[in-house]
């Protein structure tokens, strides 16, 4: 597939991506929210991120705000249910947040399509297996299968990596027409994506699949396939995840069209039964773009 897209730069950056980043240039802090709902949803979102509990320190770097406003928001969140204290002053996600978490990737169509997939993948490679969905340029793993020897991975439910770091973000890209993928794929300052990650994407799109495992630097690897709904959209991919003795060429020939074959399987359950509400999440300038458009053809619709 030539050279490496994810490089050992990328792989450290997508272990742990401030929440609220869009994981480019200026990713190191969120950007300070500007009111006080916002900053209740910044709080909320780095509580739910990997790694709980969270140490209060950490939440407040993770959102950019000061430490006291962090603090005044997690009291009001643990009398309200949505956070709950931990020993050492540290905070978790509180039971009523995860029951609305819970209540609606239950309800998700894509996610009870890949759930008996996902488990399949796992016992038959002993992999992690994971349904991941695009938040602008970051991928967020939903649902992670993992398998009973983990050797040290950390991966699970909320893990967020950037859009370009791995192959869950190339096989997303791929899938994308060109003129929505071109901008996401391009690098930090804008510029076009480079031969390395063009090479990638072409041969993603040629196998439908996507492979990351070039790097002899990197100590993980990953597979994946897109899934789309019943309009054809992407609305996510099925991820095969593990470290590289593991996920080497030769198992990515034997486990590709596996992995490839699953998001076949549930892209047809999509079209069958409509209904997945989880999946891309367009940036601001796509849904500014959106907003006009719909505009314009409600003008002229009304001539």
């Amino acid at each position: 597939m030539g050279k490496p897209v994810n490089s050992r730069s990328q792989q450290q950056t997508s272990a742990e991506v401030p929440i609220g980043t869009s994981g480019g240039a200026g990713a190191d802090t969120a950007p300070t929210a500007s009111g006080p709902v916002d900053k209740a949803m910044e709080v909320l979102a780095a509580l739910a991120g990997a790694g709980a509990p969270h140490r209060l320190a950490d939440l407040a770097r993770r959102t950019g705000l000061a430490k006291p406003t962090v603090h005044r928001l997690l009291r009001a969140l643990a009398a309200s249910g949505y956070a709950e204290a931990a020993p050492g002053g540290s905070y978790r996600p509180g039971p009523r947040l995860l029951g609305l978490a819970a209540g609606a990737l239950a309800d998700d169509a894509a996610l009870r399509r890949a759930g008996p997939l996902l488990d399949e993948l796992r016992v038959r490679t002993g992999l992690f297996a994971s349904y991941v969905v695009r938040d602008d340029r970051m991928v967020i793993h939903l649902d992670v299968r993992a398998p009973a020897q983990t050797l040290g991975l950390d991966l699970g439910p909320g893990f967020r990596e950037p859009l370009t770091a791995g192959a869950a973000g190339l096989a997303l890209l791929a899938a994308l027409p060109a003129e929505e993928r071109e901008p996401l794929a391009a690098g930090a300052d804008g510029a076009p994506a480079d031969e390395m990650t063009r090479a990638a994407l072409s041969a993603a799109a040629r196998d439908g699949y996507a492979f990351d495992g070039a790097d002899p630097w990197a100590d993980r690897r990953a597979l994946a396939a897109p899934v789309r709904d019943a309009a054809g959209r992407v609305a996510g991919a099925l991820v095969l995840t593990g470290l590289a003795f593991m996920l080497d060429e030769a198992a990515a020939r034997q486990y590709g069209p596996m992995v490839r074959s699953a998001a076949a399987a549930v892209s047809a359950g999509l079209a069958a039964q409509p209904g997945a509400r989880l999946g891309l999440v367009p940036g601001p300038e796509r849904e500014a773009d959106e907003r006009r458009a719909g505009g314009h053809e409600r003008q002229e619709r009304s001539w």
